[in-house]
């Protein structure tokens, strides 16, 4: 292997029955049974079989264009919390957002799946994208994005507090004592803050973890910074090289100001490849794939995410000067700049990005062989630009099979990517520590919490 001592680190991203939006009117995709138990259950097990760190499952708090599309989820949660009882290694991570539940929820159900798991739980902190998840949760309108991240940090303070509540052997189990816990051990979080408060001791011990592992999704410099403080594993989409690298220097250098080192945290962008065992099979594939997406349909979804409507230009010219679509958009700030960055770099017309940006969802998609994937995830991490991958199959289960199959041998080969489990839990595939008591809490913080006699 190159320069690098570590190996690289691998993600499952399941979404419904692929990443390519409408990958789902493949034959061979599951789109009968995203609602069924065993279809994830064979997805964890493929990936349990290739070694990867983790299984990663999106969420989405709505349902649009159900007619049309592959629409509607389980709740993470309750899913993986069943698939820990049918893997045995393999890290399971929930994407569970902070805009739309309250700390103490969220703390002891990512505290019970660690139990449940027995070390193997992490959580994705998002801060929803739409006002259409407002108005499901009775509210009028999305919160401003600045203020969607002040309010994380705080959310994630709380959990962190509620997680300290118990240390590390408060259960002494002593029958002949009459003593359960030891009291000098339970901690009872008195906090109020600018959006929450709670008061009281999280109802479940300290799990195997100490803290599921914490991951996060922004690239806006808002989301950066608090990946910096909070964020063990950064999801990220990234287009180029450099532009990985750029990103990879700018969010570890941050990390100093939190008191952090560098392997405290992982980055992985997001990677969806189309494969043949030939460059002209995986181009077919490919084409084939784009020509299930109608063109309206393209268009429609690219109005959506730049808030300007593209109906009224021709679908084969490029895109129109836009005012300002970053600052207009109050969902992903990031995503919006990179479609922008990608239709002026790639001199892309407003049918080619629209339907990128379905094919992938804005992550790089990759298009050519197995020994081809692995020289670019080979190239990436042996020049920091990045940590490892999240894997986004563009059709499941078929592509997930086919990426286990032909592209985990040739990382092994190389010596880039285990060939077995040496640990139990996410942490220890991820070679992060376990954190302390009040591993990430400010003093101020801490000033609110109080023994229980």
């Amino acid at each position: 292997m190159g320069t690098r001592q570590e190996q690289l680190h691998l993600g499952a991203f399941i979404y419904y029955t692929g990443h390519h939006h409408y990958g789902w009117r493949r034959s061979d995709s599951g789109a009968e049974q995203i609602f069924d138990y065993k279809f994830y259950r064979s997805i964890a097990q493929t990936a349990e079989r290739g070694k990867f760190d983790m299984m990663f499952l999106a969420d989405l708090l709505y349902v649009m264009g159900a007619d049309q599309s592959a629409a509607g989820m389980l709740d993470p949660l309750t899913l993986l919390s069943a698939l820990a009882t049918d893997t045995e290694k393999l890290g399971l991570t929930a994407t569970v957002s902070t805009t739309y539940n309250e700390p103490y929820n969220v703390a002891r159900k990512f505290a019970t799946l660690d139990h449940i798991s027995e070390g193997r739980a992490g959580w994705n902190i998002v801060t929803s994208q739409l006002d259409v998840e407002a108005n499901n949760y009775g509210r009028t309108e999305h919160p401003e994005h600045g203020l969607r991240y002040k309010m994380a940090r705080e959310f994630v303070e709380v959990a962190t507090l509620l997680w300290d509540s118990w240390e590390d052997q408060s259960l002494i189990v002593d029958r002949q004592a009459g003593q359960f816990a030891d009291p000098s051990k339970l901690k009872e979080v008195s906090y109020k803050g600018q959006w929450y408060s709670t008061q009281g001791t999280i109802n479940v011990p300290r799990s195997p973890q100490g803290y599921p592992v914490l991951i996060q999704a922004g690239s806006s410099e808002p989301g950066q910074d608090f990946a910096a403080n909070y964020g063990e594993v950064i999801f990220t989409a990234q287009q180029s090289l450099n532009a990985a690298k750029e990103f990879y220097k700018n969010v570890k250098s941050k990390l100093a100001r939190y008191g952090r080192e560098q392997g405290s945290m992982k980055i992985m962008p997001g990677l969806s490849p189309i494969l043949g065992k030939t460059e002209q099979e995986a181009q077919r594939k490919y084409q084939e794939l784009q020509e299930l997406i109608p063109p309206a349909a393209a268009v429609g979804m690219l109005s959506g995410m730049l808030k300007f409507d593209l109906s009224e230009y021709p679908v084969e010219g490029q895109l129109p000067d836009i005012p300002d679509p970053v600052e207009a958009s109050n969902g992903m700030k990031s995503r919006v700049q990179l479609i922008m960055d990608m239709a002026r770099q790639d001199k892309l017309s407003i049918l080619e990005l629209g339907r990128r940006l379905i094919g992938a969802r804005g992550h790089m998609q990759f298009v050519g062989t197995y020994e081809q994937l692995a020289d670019l995830m080979q190239q990436w991490f042996e020049e920091y630009g990045c940590d490892g991958f999240n894997i986004m199959p563009p059709v499941l289960p078929g592509d997930l099979n086919e990426f286990v199959d032909h592209v985990v041998p040739i990382l092994q080969a190389r010596g880039l990517f285990r060939t077995d489990y040496t640990g139990s839990t996410l942490r220890d595939h991820l070679g992060l520590d376990r954190p302390g008591i009040n591993h990430f809490q400010k003093e101020n913080a801490l000033d609110n919490t109080s023994i229980i006699i």
